[in-house]
């Protein structure tokens, strides 16, 4: 949550608390020995450690998105990793999933995004999953919800929390979860968004964006393109700052 700095690949140490754990990320971040892979396989062709973990978290979010069809985009590079992280930043500055359009807008304001942006990267709820612990009382207790939608999610989510059921997972996006599209967006709109941040994005302020996006995946495409170059370059370490981590989940 400092920037874009590979904080969030450092597991917990009694020195270094981790991002990992902070509500919004536990049993949400995955993928993590993916970046590990990576890592070894570039720093075994490079003949050392000289490629940061933050650059490649950032490019393999973008090869991601190119593997799920979506359009691809070039990203600057030349960042170096963090030899701390910040629970407590993540914690208090990434979005919930129960909270109100303004709180969101609020929130991306503070890191320098505007309303637009933030729909924009909303748009990666096109793929992912979230736990039924994040999704119960939305489809148990919204009105602006589609019945059928969350009367089809509810034998996979009881409505009494349960540790053998509060994990159970559900798309973000039920029409096309394995594909970088546009769908999120009608998904918004027929009120089958599983997360209640992802509802909020229509009939408020916001309500043109999510429809445009809704009606046209190239300019979403763009848009989110450009709001990834942006997010990936949110205060990053260069120079003799940080470090060129020899191991992604820990400071050398």
């Amino acid at each position: 949550m400092q920037g874009c700095d590979g904080g969030v690949l450092l597991v917990d140490t009694p020195a270094v608390p981790g991002e990992q754990n902070a509500f919004p990320n536990a049993g949400s971040l995955r993928g993590f020995e993916v970046i590990d892979t990576i890592k070894t396989q570039v720093d075994r062709a490079c003949g050392g450690p000289v490629v940061s973990c933050a650059d490649i978290l950032a490019i393999a979010a973008r090869d991601s998105v190119v593997a799920l069809g979506g359009r691809s985009y070039s990203i600057p590079v030349g960042r170096r990793d963090a030899r701390t992280s910040s629970l407590a930043g993540a914690n208090n500055d990434l979005p919930l999933a129960n909270e109100n359009l303004n709180v969101l807008l609020g929130k991306f304001s503070r890191k320098g995004f505007n309303p637009r942006e933030m729909v924009a990267l909303s748009g990666a709820h096109t793929v992912g999953k979230a736990r039924c612990l994040v999704y119960r009382d939305r489809i148990y207790n919204d009105a602006n919800i589609d019945p059928a939608y969350a009367a089809s999610l509810q034998a996979n989510c009881p409505n009494t929390s349960s540790p053998a059921t509060d994990g159970n997972l559900a798309p973000l996006d039920h029409r096309t979860p394995n594909r970088f599209d546009n769908n999120y967006f009608h998904g918004v709109i027929d009120r089958t968004a599983l997360l209640s941040s992802d509802q909020v994005l229509l009939n408020g302020s916001t309500d043109a964006i999510v429809r445009a996006y809704s009606n046209n995946p190239t300019i979403f495409s763009a848009d989110f393109a450009n709001a990834m170059v942006k997010m990936g370059n949110l205060s990053p370490l260069t120079g003799t700052q940080g470090e060129i981590r020899r191991d992604c989940k820990r400071i050398n």
